[in-house]
């Protein structure tokens, strides 16, 4: 398993680009966003890549930044037309207080 930690001066197209770049692989099937822990999983469920955000949820900005993020990713998975997908809980009330 590969990990990528992010703070919150992440780049958003930067870090698209790379999310994207492991979603189109053909051995990936899933994205399980969570919070701050983006889990990349492969068909066989291994966990691949872990993309943790080591940011502040309850900074505004920040939030906004994910979830520009996440519509990126997410369009980018829904155009793969392929087994690949998500699962999005990237609002989820314990990490936002």
């Amino acid at each position: 398993m590969k990990e990528i930690f992010l703070d919150e001066d992440f780049d958003i197209d930067e870090t698209t680009s790379k999310i994207n770049n492991v979603m189109s692989k053909w051995s990936i099937r899933l994205l399980d966003i969570n919070g701050p822990n983006w889990v990349v999983y492969n068909h066989d469920m291994e966990v691949k890549y872990l993309f943790q955000f080591q940011v502040d949820f309850q900074d505004i900005e920040v939030r906004i930044k994910l979830e520009d993020l996440k519509l990126n990713v997410i369009h980018h998975i829904e155009s793969l037309r392929d087994e690949t997908t998500y699962r999005d809980n990237l609002t989820n009330p314990v990490f936002i207080k």
